[in-house]
């Protein structure tokens, strides 16, 4: 099978993982040029260092399945990919000016969801529906915890009686919400901070049932797989009928 049979095979729930990670990135990238507190602007930028690792081992990885390598590196782009994916680390001052590269990655992998027919996308998503639901429960997480972490620190610097007051306050914050554990050392005390913070709830509750979901599905599935490759299913499915039927015909055929 030729490289671009195999990428046709393979599922798309990878490539649309990276593709909303792209756009969130880029909205990001917006977000750091508008005039915010400073602290929230420190947040956005450890959020965007975090994604450049994302895009660095997605780099990497699209590099070591390209053959050849060139075709990848030149042909598709990938330089641009590894541009955009650069992290700054609060050293590097412009290296912001290389996150327009990432639109290359968005126009790629939208090119390549474009050129797939409706009723193929349809059948990927029900032939790897883990997949899908897998990726869709960590990036429901990703947002919600970027975005909530951003507000509620941008509602929480305009109150003197703020204790959620740098980014690893906002974010300690989100995650014990999120995941509904609330310990109640960081809480918002503005109006716009508790909505975000109902909102949160909401949106962990969710997030907690579709990871419960999923995580019962895998193991329904490997039950069912180790049933199939058992010895007696192997020998009843070669019989064709089962031992209790085998035995009960060999009684009344008799002597």
């Amino acid at each position: 099978m030729s490289t671009s049979g195999a990428a046709r095979a393979r599922s798309n729930a990878y490539d649309m993982f990276i593709l909303v990670i792209t756009v969130l990135s880029l909205v990001i990238m917006v977000l750091l040029l508008l005039p915010l507190s400073d602290a929230t602007i420190k947040l956005l930028t450890v959020y965007d260092n975090v994604i450049c690792v994302v895009f660095l081992g997605d780099f990497f990885w699209n590099l070591s399945r390209a053959k050849p390598k060139r075709e990848y590196f030149l042909g598709r782009r990938g330089w641009l990919d590894l541009l955009g994916s650069i992290p700054s680390l609060g050293v590097f001052r412009f290296t912001a000016l290389l996150r327009l590269a990432r639109l290359s990655r968005l126009a790629r992998i939208t090119r390549l969801l474009r050129g797939q027919k409706k009723a193929a996308l349809v059948k990927d998503v029900v032939e790897h529906r883990g997949q899908y639901a897998a990726f869709i429960t960590v990036l429901a997480a990703l947002i919600v915890l970027v975005v909530t972490s951003v507000l509620v620190l941008q509602f929480e610097s305009n109150s003197t009686d703020a204790n959620i007051t740098t980014g690893g306050d906002a974010l300690w914050w989100a995650v014990v919400t999120i995941t509904t554990v609330g310990y109640g050392d960081r809480f918002p005390v503005t109006t716009g901070g508790r909505i975000t913070g109902v909102f949160v709830m909401l949106a962990g509750v969710g997030i907690i049932g579709a990871l419960a979901s999923i995580l019962a599905s895998i193991l329904v599935r490997r039950r069912a797989m180790k049933g199939s490759r058992s010895p007696l299913s192997r020998q009843t499915a070669c019989s064709g009928s089962s031992p209790t039927s085998s035995r009960s015909s060999r009684r009344s055929a008799g002597p």
